[in-house]
C-alpha cells in the first residue's frame, strides 16, 4: 500500500468538502477496517510480536523545552562556577551569544527511596519519584523547536512523518470503537509549534491522525451536535443520512481502497454518530469527587488547564483509548517552556501548572490499579543552556541533553539511565534519542520497532527510521 491519491471524482469532492463531523474528519478508523491495514486483536496483551505489557499510553508533552538542569539534572558544579566565563567551543547558541554560566536558582534535594535530586519547582513530582524512571542524557539533533518537536513525536526532522500515537493506531488498531485510538488534548491557550503537524498520520491512511478536542472550551469537539436552530435534525434523520451515506459510498469505497482519505470520512461519520452518545458522559465531571477535582487542580486558576485535560486523559484511557497526548505550552514566545529572559520568575509560572496535575494523574491511576497497564510518558523537544542568554537570566536551546521520564507498564521503578556532563550541557554516558524512546515504547505494548512498517515511494518506513534500541535498564 502506499499514499498516491485515487482519482479524484465529483461524488467524492461533494462529500470531502460536506458538513458533518468536521473535526473528527480524517482522525480514526474503526479497528474492523481491514482494508487500512489496522491489526485486530481481541485482547490487548497479545501485542503484534509478543506479549505486551502495556495496554494504552498517555503521553504529557512539555513544548517549548523544559530546562534539564532546573528541574530533574542536579548540576552543582554549575553553583561552583556561577559568573564565571566558559568556552565551550562554540561561538553562538540558538538565538543568543553565550553568556555566563547560571546555577540554578531553585534548590534541588533528594527525594524517596530513590534518592533522585528533584528541583523544589516540582515539589508533587517529587512525591512520586519512586515510581518513575528516568532517561538523564536524552539528546536531539537539533535545537530549533520546530525540527526538534517533529523529531520528539515522528522521529524526524521534517514534516510529513506518521507521530508516534499514529503508529499505535495503524499497528494495534482500537480497543473500543466507540472512541478514537488516538486523542489530543491541546493547551487550551493554543496549539504547539508545529500545530496539528506533531499529531499527524504523515504517510498513513489519513484515520489514524489524532482527533484534537479541547475540554476546557464549552463545545470540546466542534460539530458533533447540530445547531440548535437546525431543528430539522433529528436521531431519526441522522441515522437514515449516514444509511444513505454508507449506500452510495460503498461500492466506490470497495473498488478504491487505496483511497484512504475517502475511508476515513466515512469512518469519522460512524464514529461521530457513537460520540455523540458517549461523549457528553465523558466531559461531564459531576461523577469526580470533591478531592479529585481539587487533586488534579481544576479549580485553580494556574492549573485548570492542564489539570483537566490530565482528568480528561484519565477517563479516556478508562474508556480504553489507546494513545491519549496532553500538551503544556503553545506557540510562541510566552505560555510555554521557552524560557529565553528570566528562568527564576517564567519557570516556577508554567512548571506549577503542571506539577500538580502531574501528581494527581500519576496516584489517581496508580489507586485505580490503572498504572499496572498503562505507560505514562513525561518528555520535552529539547533542553535549555547551563549558562545565561546574553546578558539576561534566561536559557537558550540546548539539544545536547534532556530529561524525559515514565511510570507505569513495564517500568522499574526508581530508576535512572544515561549521565549528562559536570555542566549539563551534553550527554556524557548512556545518550538516548527518540529513536530509542519510542523502540522502548513500542516494546511495551508488544511491538518490534523493526518490524512495524509501512511501504512509502518504495521505501518500507518506520517509526525508528534506521535507529532504536529498547532501553532495558528502565524495565521490569
Amino acid at each position: 500500500m502506499n499514499s498516491s491519491n485515487a482519482t479524484t471524482l465529483d461524488r467524492r469532492q461533494w462529500l470531502l468538502a460536506g458538513a458533518g463531523f468536521g473535526t473528527l474528519a480524517l482522525t480514526h478508523m474503526l479497528a474492523l477496517d481491514e482494508v487500512l491495514g489496522a491489526a485486530v486483536h481481541p485482547e490487548w496483551n497479545h501485542g503484534l510480536h509478543h506479549a505486551a505489557k502495556a495496554k494504552r499510553v498517555v503521553q504529557l508533552f512539555m513544548n517549548g523545552g523544559v530546562s534539564q538542569i532546573d528541574s530533574f539534572d542536579y548540576k552543582p558544579e554549575l553553583a561552583r562556577r556561577h559568573g564565571e566565563k566558559i568556552d565551550f567551543g562554540i561561538k553562538m547558541a540558538a538565538t543568543s551569544v553565550p553568556g555566563t554560566i547560571m546555577k540554578s536558582p531553585f534548590a534541588f534535594r533528594q527525594h524517596g527511596e530513590s534518592g533522585r535530586w528533584i528541583s523544589s519547582a516540582f515539589p508533587q513530582i517529587a512525591s512520586c519519584v519512586d515510581d518513575l524512571a528516568f532517561l538523564m542524557a536524552m539528546a536531539s539533533k537539533t535545537n530549533v523547536h520546530g525540527p526538534a518537536s517533529y523529531m520528539q513525536n515522528t522521529g524526524f526532522l521534517r514534516p510529513g512523518f506518521p507521530s508516534l500515537g499514529a503508529w499505535m493506531s495503524y499497528g494495534l488498531g482500537s480497543l473500543n470503537d466507540n472512541v478514537p485510538a488516538f486523542v489530543v488534548l491541546p493547551d487550551p491557550r493554543g496549539l504547539p509549534y508545529n500545530a496539528t503537524g506533531n499529531f499527524s498520520q504523515g504517510f498513513l491512511p489519513a484515520s489514524h491522525q489524532g482527533t484534537a478536542i479541547n475540554p476546557n472550551t464549552k463545545i470540546p469537539i466542534a460539530n458533533l451536535e447540530p445547531p440548535a436552530s437546525a431543528m430539522h435534525i433529528t436521531r431519526k434523520s441522522e441515522a437514515e443520512g449516514l444509511d444513505l451515506l454508507h449506500r452510495l459510498n460503498a461500492p466506490y469505497a470497495a473498488s478504491h481502497p487505496e483511497d484512504s482519505r475517502f475511508e476515513a470520512r466515512m469512518a469519522s461519520y460512524e464514529l461521530g454518530a457513537k460520540l455523540q452518545l458517549s461523549a457528553p458522559q465523558l466531559f461531564d465531571l459531576s461523577d469526580e469527587s470533591t478531592e479529585t477535582l481539587a487533586d488534579y487542580g481544576v479549580n485553580d486558576n494556574l492549573t485548570y488547564g492542564f489539570g483537566r485535560n490530565c482528568l480528561i486523559a484519565r477517563r479516556l484511557l478508562e474508556r480504553d483509548v489507546r494513545f491519549v497526548q496532553v500538551w503544556s505550552g503553545m506557540d510562541g514566545a510566552a505560555n510555554n517552556w521557552d524560557n529565553h529572559s528570566d528562568i527564576a520568575k517564567e519557570f516556577p509560572l508554567i512548571a506549577r501548572s503542571v506539577d500538580g496535575p502531574t501528581a494527581a494523574l500519576l496516584r489517581d491511576l496508580k489507586q485505580r490499579g490503572m498504572l499496572d497497564d498503562t505507560l505514562v510518558i513525561w518528555t520535552t523537544e529539547f533542553g535549555r543552556m547551563p549558562f545565561t542568554q546574553a546578558a539576561t537570566t534566561g536559557r537558550d536551546h540546548n539539544g545536547g541533553t534532556f530529561v524525559t521520564w515514565l511510570a507505569g507498564a513495564g517500568i522499574a521503578t526508581g530508576t535512572s539511565f544515561g549521565q549528562s556532563d559536570e555542566f549539563g550541557y551534553q550527554g556524557a554516558a548512556g545518550r538516548t534519542y527518540c529513536y530509542d524512546l519510542h523502540a522502548t515504547v513500542l516494546h511495551l505494548l508488544g511491538i518490534d520497532h523493526r518490524r512495524l512498517t509501512f511501504r512509502n515511494n518504495g521505501i518500507d518506513r518506520r517509526l525508528t527510521d534506521v535507529h532504536g534500541q529498547v532501553v532495558r535498564q528502565i524495565l521490569s
